[in-house]
């Protein structure tokens, strides 16, 4: 079984966040980036790719992790543009997508230490990724929410 997170043919797209490290940042309303058939669950409403969540209304607070690969920009900015949310994606500083899309728009990050141990879709803890990952607010509360959230890593607030 392919477990990295870096290019090959079988890279997947679909990691889900550990059910216990979501639970420390509250209850969400929304997850638009759910599997299909998910061992849990994130958030109260869950849209999958066969509602393609990108292109639906989403209300309230967003828990967002995102497909990861091309495209992953626009889930992004659809959650900038509404405001309240928390994002979880690589720790890549140096991309258009993180100065787009965090740096001059986020309220805060956390930065994770070490490395979080995703699942699969089957339910099933994976390896570590090739790389370490941040988590994203975009409004006050979501900022107040990573900063106690007792997730171990280096918290910064960016408004």
């Amino acid at each position: 079984m392919n477990t990295s997170f870096e290019r090959s043919e079988n890279t997947k797209v679909e990691w889900l966040t550990p059910p216990d490290l979501v639970r420390k940042l509250g209850v969400f309303d929304l997850d638009p980036c759910s599997p299909i058939n998910p061992p849990f669950v994130h958030a109260k409403r869950n849209y999958t790719i066969e509602n393609n969540g990108l292109t639906l209304e989403w209300k309230g607070r967003i828990y967002l992790n995102p497909p990861y690969g091309r495209g992953m920009e626009l889930w992004l900015e659809k959650l900038k543009h509404h405001g309240n949310g928390i994002a979880l994606i690589f720790a890549r500083t140096e991309t258009k997508c993180f100065f787009e899309h965090i740096l001059n728009d986020a309220d805060a990050v956390l930065f994770v230490k070490g490395r979080i141990k995703f699942y699969h879709v089957s339910g099933v803890q994976a390896g570590t990724p090739g790389a370490p990952s941040v988590f994203i607010a975009y409004g006050k509360e979501n900022a107040d929410a990573l900063k106690s959230a007792g997730i171990e890593g280096r918290f910064l607030l960016l408004k």
